[in-house]
């Protein structure tokens, strides 16, 4: 063997998580060369005092040195305990810096809310959910987009919303999502309009060249109907809101297609009529959306959990 061999320190290998203390290890040396008591070390942190007598020897085995002389008359340092108690100090410091920082981190996050949602989504379930989010969290300051599907997945993407809410057929590339409700699309007109008086029901190729009061390409409302249509015939009028689509209906503009979630007021007071069709499921997912592998946490974790209460 070689001098260098004789007087090579001892191998390190392995993580550093390994071979270093963990903090609840430290902290529980700190307090021993603070009270010069095991047990009133132990009582200090919570713990019994054979889990710190544990602690303390695991600790010392993975060290390698004895850090603790125990007597009756109470607990002493060793030469070094003494030593490796300066760095547990200043790890310790650390680490409580890490968590003050930590901590601002949440509070800046969990400060506000960017949600941006297509627009029946927008108008007709958001504003139950935020106000329940309100009594959770009445700190956190909430802003809403509405637009289209198609707009709220590249506000997500470009990191100017928190978490998104969508119609569409798909989802849309880049995103994950979680399926919060179901939905179903109702073909509806005025009450002076043809369709309002037919005994039978619409059939979808008629439905499907029937120039109609629609919303603008992207929504969700309009992919699920140029699905199941497989194709749609060109607009009568193009519409970039929900609200705006189902004005020109109870004007007498034309037919419409629009969620059951958005016309149960003027159904009921037959401002507008419902048509029956058939030979296709005018249905769809209502999803919450968030970038792909980002999963939300703080004020958007709490909203999509309220989504499926």
């Amino acid at each position: 063997m070689s001098n260098a061999d004789e007087h090579a320190g001892p191998e390190v290998a392995g993580p550093l998580a390994h071979r270093v203390p963990d903090l609840g290890a430290l902290e529980l040396l700190l307090a021993v060369a603070r009270l010069g008591s095991l047990g009133g070390a132990a009582r200090e942190l919570g713990i019994t005092q054979p889990a710190a007598s544990s602690r303390i020897r695991s600790m010392e085995r993975q060290l390698g040195v004895a850090l603790v002389d125990r007597s009756p008359r109470g607990s002493r340092l060793t030469d070094a305990g003494a030593l490796v108690t300066d760095w547990a100090r200043r790890i310790v410091a650390a680490a409580e810096a890490f968590d003050v920082g930590a901590q601002a981190l949440r509070v800046r996050r969990d400060s506000r809310l960017r949600v941006a949602a297509s627009m029946t989504i927008a108008e007709y379930l958001l504003p139950g959910w935020l106000l329940a989010l309100r009594a959770q969290r009445p700190d956190t300051a909430v802003s809403l987009h509405a637009g289209n599907s198609t707009v709220v997945a590249e506000r997500l993407l470009s990191d100017e919303a928190d978490l998104g809410f969508v119609e569409g057929v798909s989802v849309p590339a880049g995103l994950d999502s979680a399926v919060i409700a179901h939905d179903r699309l109702i073909v509806v007109t005025a009450p002076g309009h043809a369709w309002a008086r037919r005994r039978r029901s619409l059939a979808a190729g008629e439905l499907a060249s029937t120039p109609l009061i629609l919303r603008e390409k992207g929504s969700g409302t309009r992919q699920v109907l140029d699905a199941a249509l497989g194709g749609l015939a060109r607009p009568l009028i193009e519409l970039s809101s929900t609200t705006a689509v189902k004005a020109a209906a109870v004007s007498g503009a034309g037919p419409a297609v629009l969620s059951e979630l958005a016309v149960g007021e003027e159904l009921a007071m037959r401002r507008l009529v419902p048509v029956p069709v058939e030979g296709v499921a005018l249905t769809r997912d209502l999803r919450a959306v968030w970038p792909t592998g980002h999963r939300p946490t703080g004020p958007a974790r709490d909203l999509l959990s309220l989504t499926r209460g």
